[in-house]
């Protein structure tokens, strides 16, 4: 009888246990992503994704696949910063909003985080289409638009898995998936 009581209890500690887990889960999941998904830079990417009517959860992802959010980056191709700018593509959107760019701006996050938001507003509005914005923002708006003329891609975006370029395919993929991530987790 004695014995019959203790495994009893056992299995009612057992149990507890487990339902303490169980009901700690999604605690225990969220802070492990928050770490991974990260607001880093937030007073920018707010400013500048309300001044540019871009989600901001959509620059954070951006800023996550680009950088992970390590603003001295560079890749080996030269893009830099957390939003992996060109140095021709900044200068380009910093003379549509009137930034005199000095050499090391590109690398400032408050700078690049400003003219790489403007940029994907830029083909978000060309493209009227977030997955194609994503694609242009990686492999260039002219691959974009011979792709799209060549019937390559569909200019509504929906057939977005077609694009050619395997790392650019990726990356899009990538992006999308993480801006979901980012909606569920801080919205």
């Amino acid at each position: 009888m004695i014995k019959s009581l203790k495994r009893l209890i056992l299995l009612a500690i057992l149990i507890a246990i487990v339902i303490s887990i169980y009901n700690n889960f999604d605690y225990i999941r969220d802070k492990i992503l928050i770490k991974i998904y990260k607001l880093d830079y937030s007073e920018y990417v707010e400013k500048y994704s309300k001044e540019y009517d871009v989600d901001k959860y959509l620059i954070y992802a951006i800023i996550k696949a680009e950088s992970n959010f390590n603003k001295e980056a560079v890749s080996n191709k030269g893009a830099k910063g957390l939003m992996q700018l060109m140095d021709s593509t900044a200068e380009e959107v910093a003379s549509q909003i009137n930034i005199n760019l000095d050499e090391d701006d590109i690398l400032n996050p408050k700078i690049n985080i400003n003219l790489g938001t403007k940029y994907i507003s830029i083909l978000i509005q060309k493209y009227n289409n977030i997955n194609l914005a994503l694609t242009a923002y990686n492999a260039g708006s002219g691959n974009v638009d011979n792709w799209i003329n060549e019937g390559t891609l569909k200019s509504d975006g929906s057939d977005i898995e077609k694009v050619p370029f395997t790392e650019t395919n990726n990356y899009v993929r990538k992006i999308l998936r993480d801006y979901k991530i980012y909606n569920a987790l801080y919205d």
